[in-house]
């Protein structure tokens, strides 16, 4: 079955728009795990708009099944990596100041900057995983830049009409295909919901993880966390 990684930054971005402790990220991310997630992903930013290199830390000393930290990796979010040393680290391309992530890296322009970044990570032993499109050149880049993982950007899937899903999902299946052929695991994330999830799932049967925030914290508001969880994670089933 493929893991779900709950992305929990928007719980912090509830915290900090009041202050306080409430409600609490770290208990958050607890409860998440007692209901069946099998992960926990941030994405900590310089501006600490959600989640603060201090819940970084205490969650890194917490966390019972895997902590995946994502980021751009400039040396703020190195030295970060080393001092919580989560199971994964996810590299983003996007600057810290964007909103979210919109695209993956061009592994071509960028492979001088990132070879020395992974080979650090993974003397750590910290999975590697590289947040990519489709295009198959950047796919067989991964795999020779030495990442353990892609994750697939699923912007492009989210944002299609209906109709249009099954064409689209063709790109994906052959970069999972390559990914898979090349040693790479098949992770996936941005914009997967309740109800586009299954049929992603269906069509990457060997999909290895899905990182989830911001539409399964939504659905959360009307169904619980926990009820929430079990329907991400029955969309997961082979």
């Amino acid at each position: 079955m493929t893991n779900l990684s709950v992305n929990i930054n928007k719980i912090a971005t509830l915290r900090n728009a009041r202050g306080g402790d409430r409600p609490n990220v770290i208990q958050f991310a607890l409860d998440c795990e007692r209901f069946g997630a099998n992960g926990i992903t941030i994405h900590p930013r310089p501006d600490e708009r959600h989640i603060t290199r201090a819940d970084a830390v205490k969650l890194s000393q917490v966390i019972l099944t895997e902590l995946n930290i994502e980021g751009y990796p400039d040396e703020r979010f190195m030295d970060l990596v080393a001092e919580c040393k989560p199971k994964q680290a996810t590299l983003v391309p996007d600057p810290p100041h964007v909103l979210t992530s919109n695209a993956g890296w061009d592994l071509e322009e960028n492979s001088a900057f990132l070879t020395p970044i992974i080979s650090r990570l993974k003397k750590m032993k910290i999975r590697v995983s590289l947040f990519v499109g489709t295009d198959l050149k950047q796919i067989g880049l991964a795999a020779s830049l030495g990442a353990d993982c892609i994750e697939l950007y699923t912007g492009p899937y989210a944002e299609a009409n209906l109709d249009d899903r099954e064409k689209i999902m063709e790109a994906y299946t052959k970069a999972a295909n390559l990914g898979i052929s090349l040693g790479l695991a098949i992770n996936a994330g941005h914009d997967l919901n309740s109800e586009n999830l299954a049929f992603f799932k269906s069509k990457i049967p060997s999909l290895a993880e899905v990182s989830i925030g911001h539409a399964l914290i939504a659905d959360a508001l009307y169904l619980g966390i926990e009820k929430t969880i079990l329907v991400y994670k029955s969309a997961l089933k082979d």
